[in-house]
């Protein structure tokens, strides 16, 4: 059964811009284009664990800064 395009979105309720889009994504990487529930790209599972890296280290550094302050002001 093939249908076109047009008659498709009309179907699925999308807009053709998106059904374009999926089907160009399919295209370039038909393994990893609908990932969907939680399952990422590789490449976009390693970007969020380097983001939460760089969250949980900026969150050390300001408490390791409050850290210095109180100290600092103990030797007084």
């Amino acid at each position: 059964m093939s249908l076109s395009r047009a008659r498709l979105d009309g179907q699925l309720d999308i807009s053709p811009k998106t059904l374009h889009k999926w089907v160009a994504d399919y295209k370039k990487d038909a393994k990893h284009s609908f990932v969907g529930s939680g399952n990422l790209k590789p490449e976009d599972r390693e970007k969020r664990e380097l983001q939460k890296r760089i969250r949980d280290l900026e969150e050390e550094n300001a408490i390791l800064k409050k850290a210095m302050s109180i100290f600092a002001k103990n030797q007084k």
